[in-house]
Parts: C-alpha cells; sequence; structure tokens
C-alpha cells in the first residue's frame, strides 16, 4: 500500500510537472505535441522519477515565495520604499536576485531563521518584507541542499524538508501576530472581514501550499531511503524554529 502511495505521488507530480513546463519558461510559446522529440532536454536522462518530483516542489515552492513577497510589498508599500526603490518591481527584482545568494547588507548577517526573527523585532528598521522574505529563502535553499535542480547523486534530506515546513508554520504565526509597543501589526498581511466583507487570507493560502508541497516531498524522500521523520508537535505562540540549514 505505501508503495502504491508513492508511486500514485510520482505520478501525479510528473503530470504536475508537464503542466507547468510552459509556466517555468514564460519566454518561450508553448509547444505542439509534435515538438516535444525537437525539445527533449538530455539533461533528463540523469534524474529519477523522484529528482523530477523534487524539481516540481522546489519550483512550486519558490514561486510561491515570490508571490508572498509581492503581497507583502503590496499591502505594507513603505517597507519598499525604505530602500530607496521606484516601484515595488524593482524592490522585488532585487530581491530576488540569485546573486544576492538570500542574503541582505540590511540583514547584519543574519540569515535563514534568525534574519525571519530580525524583521519581525519591533526596533529593527530596515525594509522587513526584503529580510523576511530572505530569511525565508535562505532556509528554503537550505532545505533543497542550495541546489536548484536534482539528479541521480543528489540526496535530500526529508528532515530538513519537513523542518522547513514546520517553521513556515512558525513564520506565517509570527508574521500575523507580530506588533509593536501601540499594539498595531508590524506587517499587514490577511484581513478579516469587517462589515460584511469577506475576509482576505490569500497570506495564509499561500503559506499553505509551500507548507504542503515541503511536506508531500518530505514524505517522498523519507519513502525512498526508508527513513523515519522526527515528527515535532508545537504550540505556534510558544514555538521555536526547528534546524535546517546545518542539520548534516
Amino acid at each position: 500500500m505505501r508503495g502504491a502511495a508513492t508511486a500514485l505521488i510520482l505520478l501525479q507530480a510528473g503530470c504536475a510537472q508537464n503542466g507547468l513546463q510552459a509556466a517555468a519558461q514564460p519566454g518561450e510559446r508553448n509547444r505542439s505535441a509534435g515538438d516535444s522529440v525537437a525539445s527533449f532536454d538530455p539533461k533528463q536522462i540523469g534524474k529519477s522519477d523522484i529528482d523530477r518530483v523534487a524539481d516540481v516542489h522546489r519550483r512550486e515552492v519558490f514561486a510561491s515565495l515570490r508571490v508572498l513577497a509581492e503581497k507583502l510589498y503590496r499591502r505594507n508599500p513603505r517597507e519598499w520604499k525604505k530602500g530607496g526603490h521606484a516601484s515595488v518591481e524593482a524592490a522585488l527584482d532585487r530581491l530576488l536576485d540569485p546573486r544576492n545568494g538570500w542574503r541582505l547588507p540590511e540583514a547584519g548577517g543574519k540569515s535563514g531563521t534568525e534574519a525571519i526573527l530580525l524583521a519581525l523585532r519591533e526596533d529593527f528598521a530596515g525594509d522587513r518584507v526584503a529580510v523576511f522574505i530572505a530569511g525565508i529563502g535562505a532556509m528554503l535553499n537550505a532545505a533543497f541542499d542550495e541546489k536548484t535542480e536534482f539528479f541521480m547523486l543528489d540526496d535530500l534530506d526529508a528532515q530538513k524538508l519537513y523542518n522547513s515546513a514546520r517553521n513556515l508554520e512558525i513564520a506565517a504565526w509570527k508574521l500575523a501576530n507580530a506588533r509593536d509597543g501601540g499594539g498595531a501589526l508590524l506587517l499587514l498581511s490577511n484581513e478579516t472581514g469587517q462589515g460584511g466583507q469577506a475576509a482576505n487570507l490569500s497570506f495564509e493560502r499561500e503559506f499553505g501550499k509551500m507548507i504542503g508541497n515541503l511536506d508531500l516531498l518530505s514524505s517522498v524522500v523519507a519513502d525512498k531511503g526508508h527513513r523515519t521523520i522526527a515528527r515535532v508537535a508545537q504550540s505556534l505562540a510558544t514555538a521555536v524554529f526547528l534546524p535546517v540549514m546545518a542539520l548534516r
């Protein structure tokens, strides 16, 4: 039964990869079925089914992170203005530039979960959105062993993926609850429904997509290696971030 479940996951992920291929390459036109042979990438020979699953889930997780960054900037325009950017787009281009390696000068040398905590400190005067997103990006990058795609010799750590999912739950809770001394939210995210208006929980949904992708991939990787994930139950209000950056 367990093997059958894994096979089903792989099949679904394979289908998802095909559907996402055009979106992952925005500069390319949609190819017809007749172009499939000509467009075959030789790198696929070096990939197992698990590698292709990991590629899809990593791409989805970081796509959600970009969406989250843009949504936070649009809800909190004062943050991108702190960096002197001309627009949200300019701030995003700088924040998501791969050359930065998810490390920003305003984070003062902090990265990963330490940067997430810094961004939500009351006395932090820098761009909270940039440091918060960069902290998440660095943590996720570590969970994926700092690789952008995977091949047969790569071996992901299921525990790091699982820990990252739990850390995202903590980060989402802290984002929704971090306030200054006057009780005002440090960063605006979800909106509760008022005056008959529906609640806007789009931030929560985006975090949920990322968490779901990480949990599913961690289960697939653990099943592949016949390993057991050490699962942790914490109260979000008192939870501490789990290790990811240096588990090995």
